[in-house]
């Protein structure tokens, strides 16, 4: 060959080497909180996009409609208490080792062991390996929404775990705080949880990927809001976090941002510490409660006139789930009721000096805690605001004493069920997370949840939770500031039909950043 012929074959190579079809696409995104890898520790929505796309679980939710589907589960067979599952027998973990029963056995008893992030969710349930693909789950008592729970029990690699396990730590939290052990679409590269997780497409997961999908995920933690609007007016970022203040949301849309959305089943809860004074008492706190300014908290979360972070709250339960009252019937600030309930309340206003804390870093936060602030002295109640970083957040409401009286928290039904948005709240066995910081402890609120629980009926559950909802308004442990809607500043670089549109959204909030089945454009 001569020597033309040989650089005109180099060139072609190079070039075909640094093609676009050959470029790695990468996708840029931030969450506030610190990320969780662990599956058995994992519970918030920082957490939730890790489980999501580095786990799977043996159910999803139905795209589009309430029910879930078979994921990791082929089907499954209901007998009462018992539920028998059986899996396919095409996954491999990452590792390359084969899915098995028992793995999903050793999934669940590691959890309970472990006993945090969501493991109050398989209370009383035990696993067994009928045989290599089939797994059984007995129920020591009924649970009705039991099938939706099991979207948070990720399911671990079993031979890689215990590989990895010591004496000193016999469930490997230490490796699976920093490296996984899943078998899902994203493998995790490096991860940082103060500073950024690095995922990276698995080319042998078994379902079909997006061609288009990121070939690179970075989910970075605790972005300021100013750097992110930078980075995205820059084209240096994808999605922002659902936690930007609204006027920057709405200002990066007036730039050409997309603004992405994700239906929550949940809402913005500002929580009343029912066991410190002068809050233990109901009056107190009725009085509160009828003070809020709902519409102008609404006013504070809307973006533009079609798009709004919030729909006005009803009740204790967010409507359209099992108990909610309908949306006609929205929550109004009343002062006249106000005052009366306070001067039903055995305490003196005077004396008063209400501790409202706000969560550093969802800078919305603060600006509902001066609303309080401003409509709480109309009541000639006094009040002092405290910033505070999630994770002392998280150590200061572990006991009631040290518990604010007021603390700001957006929560949600973690398995797109009622049970997992209200028991971690108000069931008086759940107190001192961060999730209950009312600290309630009340027999018929507790017999509204277990009933809720065992169902069986839809009608059965319908009249629990309207039960639970009548009483929690009468016992006013929160003020309940609005329905919430998660909203995503985006570049148009991606496009992600699980928050974009409702025929491919999930039921579940985090999942719809399931990277496999985004598009991106260059």
């Amino acid at each position: 060959m001569n020597k033309s012929l040989i650089l005109a074959a180099a060139l072609t190579a190079a070039t075909a080497l640094t093609s676009p079809a050959f470029a790695q696409t990468v996708l840029r995104v931030d969450e506030v909180a610190v990320g969780e890898l662990d599956p058995a520790k994992a519970s918030d929505y920082a957490d939730s996009i890790l489980m999501f796309n580095v786990y799977d679980t043996l159910v999803l939710p139905r795209q589009g409609g309430p029910g879930y589907d078979p994921h990791l589960a082929g089907s499954w067979e209901a007998d009462g208490a018992n539920y028998t599952f059986t899996l396919r027998d095409d996954v491999t973990f990452q590792s390359g080792n084969p899915l098995r029963a028992a793995d999903v056995v050793y999934s669940l008893e590691r959890m309970q062991e472990i006993g945090q992030g969501l493991s109050h969710l398989f209370t009383g349930v035990t696993a067994e390996a009928v045989d290599e693909h089939t797994v059984r789950f007995t129920l020591d008592e009924p649970y009705a929404p039991f099938v939706a729970s099991l979207v948070r029990l990720p399911i671990v690699d079993q031979v890689l775990v215990a590989e990895n396990a010591t004496e000193d730590d016999p469930w490997a939290e230490g490796y699976l705080s920093g490296n996984a052990a899943g078998s899902g679409a994203y493998t995790v590269t490096s991860h940082n949880p103060q500073d950024v997780t690095v995922m990276a497409l698995n080319e042998g997961y078994f379902l079909p990927i997006n061609d288009a999908a990121p070939d690179q995920v970075r989910l970075r933690y605790s972005l300021e809001a100013a750097t992110v609007r930078t980075l995205l007016s820059q084209g240096e970022h994808d999605i922002a976090s659902q936690w930007l203040p609204p006027e920057v949301i709405r200002a990066l849309a007036a730039d050409g941002a997309q603004l992405f959305t994700e239906s929550g089943t949940g809402a913005f809860y500002v929580k009343m510490n029912t066991q410190r004074a002068p809050l233990d008492d109901v009056n107190c706190r009725l009085a509160l409660s009828h003070a809020f300014d709902y519409g102008t908290a609404l006013q504070m979360v809307a973006i533009n006139e079609e798009v709004s972070s919030g729909s006005a709250p009803t009740g204790a339960i967010p409507v359209g789930m099992y108990g909610s009252n309908p949306a006609e019937m929205a929550l109004e600030r009343d002062m006249d009721a106000a005052r009366a309930y306070l001067e039903a309340c055995p305490y003196d206003p005077a004396d008063f000096n209400l501790e409202i804390s706000w969560i550093a870093e969802v800078p919305l936060e603060e600006r509902f805690a001066l609303l309080m602030q401003a409509n709480f002295a109309e009541l000639g109640i006094s009040s002092s605001i405290e910033t505070l970083p999630w994770a002392l957040f998280t150590e200061r409401v572990a006991s009631p004493e040290n518990t604010p009286h007021i603390s700001q928290i957006f929560v949600n039904a973690v398995t797109g069920d009622p049970d997992t948005l209200l028991f971690g709240m108000y069931h008086s066995s759940t107190p001192g997370t961060w999730q209950s910081p009312e600290y309630l402890a009340d027999d018929q609120v507790d017999a509204a949840l277990e009933a809720g629980r065992r169902g069986p009926g839809e009608e059965d559950r319908e009249a629990a939770y309207a039960a639970l909802n009548e009483r929690l308004m009468e016992l006013a442990p929160t003020i309940y500031g609005y329905d919430r809607q998660s909203v995503f500043a985006a570049s148009d670089r991606v496009n992600a039909p699980a928050l974009s549109d409702p025929a491919m959204a999930f039921g579940v909030d985090g999942m719809g950043f399931s990277f496999r089945l985004m598009e991106m454009t260059e």
